[in-house]
């Protein structure tokens, strides 16, 4: 049972032990099948998980609910040879945030649907995320209320027959990144922390369902790393140190989102200090436009006479269809065209699945087809991969080089998380 890996997790650690788990925050075929090559490859579980946004009762973005989103992914991991026994999906931010123009009695109402339909799917992991004013609400949201309303939520997911494991929290970051640059970041203090396991703690009591509190494996707290449009906040353990030595009194260990850009060392010393669940999402398809792009500058040398670029078709795409782009970023035209294509948050990922841009990135490829790319071009356009070309560790092809990208954005995490004892 993979939830068992993930309730491990912190009796581990006060056992002396301490290991992680990457949670893979994507929606993108390619990004989930380099993750689970990447994990058959290691061996051990691999966590895939769905934003509220993405995947919900209404199709989300994606299209899909969350049913249809397990038998996608289930569908790419039969194509990778990965064990599905080995796969555990969770949902990410599962509560009115897709709702919050309503009022909170309706946004509950639509969230709980959407509870019900991960859990029915199979979803064994839950990040409950209340945390999002509704219409109607006070601003900030209390935690006690934010406390009930997660409550509410794990009681439909109880009520579904399974046991899937639960995270909480009520410091949870925005999804997929702040809205501007950022210097600094309050760390949570220990004593918020403790006062979060409390008041949940008694409001799964007040619901009747005290018992699904020993499956809470995962709190969300600021450990003082987020990524802006074009900076990112590294951590730093000393800032850290009083929540992280808090963490041996708690009956769970930390979850750490917005941890897309962190350095190996960084992403190492967030496992060690009792981040045990790693979430990345916009880093992957960062990777993955990376690595497009830069076959897009070695397709402007090998086939120069072709009509269009990738680049020109995406932009296209965005303008055609600014909703996903247009409040998040600022400035002159030429630096909100630099953060439609460059941006560390990365929003033209919610482009990748248009036909218009599905076609193009089909075209590029056909242009390499199942030729070997001239190593000089790999160097000057996608460098990172050239050791791993020239040592024959990657084949010098298209679709193996963004599987590499994808790939080398995954290994950090990987190495990160792998056991070893404390101390």
């Amino acid at each position: 049972m993979p939830n068992a890996f993930l309730l491990s997790l912190a009796p581990q650690r006060h056992a002396g032990q301490i290991l992680g788990i990457t949670s893979v925050c994507s929606a993108h075929p390619w990004v989930i099948g380099a993750a689970l090559a990447f994990g058959r490859a290691s061996g051990g579980p691999v966590l895939i998980e769905a934003t509220c946004n993405q995947v919900n009762q209404d199709g989300g973005y994606t299209g899909m609910t969350p049913s249809a989103f397990r038998t996608f992914v289930l569908r790419i991991a039969a194509d990778e040879g990965f064990d599905a026994a080995n796969l555990i999906l969770g949902g990410d931010h599962l509560g009115p945030n897709p709702w919050t123009h309503l009022p909170a009695a309706q946004a509950m109402e639509k969230a709980c649907v959407m509870v019900a339909a991960y859990v029915q799917a199979g979803f064994g992991k839950i990040h409950l995320d209340a945390s999002m004013p509704c219409a109607d609400d006070p601003i900030p949201l209390p935690d006690a209320t934010i406390a009930a309303r997660n409550a509410s939520l794990v009681a439909v997911a109880e009520a579904q027959g399974h046991s899937p494991v639960y995270v909480i929290g009520t410091e949870v970051p925005v999804p997929g990144g702040a809205l501007e640059d950022i210097a600094h970041l309050q760390v949570t203090t220990p004593q918020s922390a403790a006062e979060t396991v409390a008041l949940h703690r008694a409001a799964f009591a007040a619901h009747g369902i005290a018992d699904a509190f020993a499956r809470v494996v995962g709190l969300v707290v600021q450990p003082g790393v987020e990524f802006g449009n074009e900076n990112v906040v590294a951590y730093a353990p000393d800032a850290a140190k009083a929540l992280c030595d808090g963490v041996a009194s708690l009956p769970m260990l930390f979850e750490a989102h917005s941890t897309d850009y962190q350095t190996p060392d960084a992403l190492a010393a967030l496992v060690r200090d009792g981040f045990a669940i790693l979430k990345v999402g916009p880093g992957l398809t960062f990777a993955l436009r990376e690595a497009l792009y830069g076959l897009d500058d070695i397709a402007a040398v090998m086939f120069p006479q072709r009509p269009t670029t990738l680049r020109t078709v995406m932009e296209g795409v965005m303008q055609a269809d600014p909703r996903h782009w247009a409040k998040y970023y600022a400035g002159d035209a030429a630096h909100r065209y630099q953060q439609r294509h460059y941006s560390y948050s990365d929003r033209i990922r919610y482009y990748w699945s248009d036909p218009i841009a599905t076609a193009a990135v089909d075209d590029l490829l056909s242009l390499f087809g199942h030729s070997d790319i001239p190593e000089p071009l790999i160097s000057q356009f996608l460098g990172a991969a050239h050791a791993d070309v020239t040592h024959h560790r990657v084949p010098p092809r298209a679709p193996d080089l963004i599987r590499a990208g994808i790939q080398r954005a995954i290994a950090p995490y990987a190495a990160a998380c792998r056991p070893r004892s404390k101390g």
